[in-house]
């Protein structure tokens, strides 16, 4: 009987452990941050607000004005429709909001 008693909480201590796992340390369903998928989908082209393939073209103030980028539509526009060089991120892989959110955290941290 005690033997039947500790598989069953084992088995109930390995589920919850893989349940909580599974969440990240994050709410379930809660959305990303504009930093956590600049992180996810531009950091690595774009570390610390410069650009790897393009040094012209970075994500800081005088650069983004010389391109006449000044809004978070201008930066959802080129995440939508980029030029040569840049990966182009449709409604599916970046949502209109996460789009948003991560031109947002572009023109907060970079844009000074």
């Amino acid at each position: 009987m005690e033997k039947r008693i500790f598989i069953y909480l084992s088995a109930v201590v390995i589920l919850c452990l893989c349940v909580f796992a599974g969440l990240g340390g994050t709410s379930y369903g809660a959305a990303k941050s504009g930093e956590a998928l600049f992180k996810e989908h531009c950091a690595m082209c774009h570390p610390d607000g410069g650009n790897i393939i393009n040094a012209k073209k970075s994500l800081h103030k005088k650069d983004l004005s010389a391109q006449k980028i000044k809004s978070e539509g201008d930066i959802v526009k080129l995440i939508r429709n980029p030029g040569p060089g840049m990966t182009k991120f449709d409604g599916k892989t970046i949502s209109d909001a996460e789009a948003k959110d991560i031109a947002k955290y572009i023109l907060k941290t970079f844009n000074k």
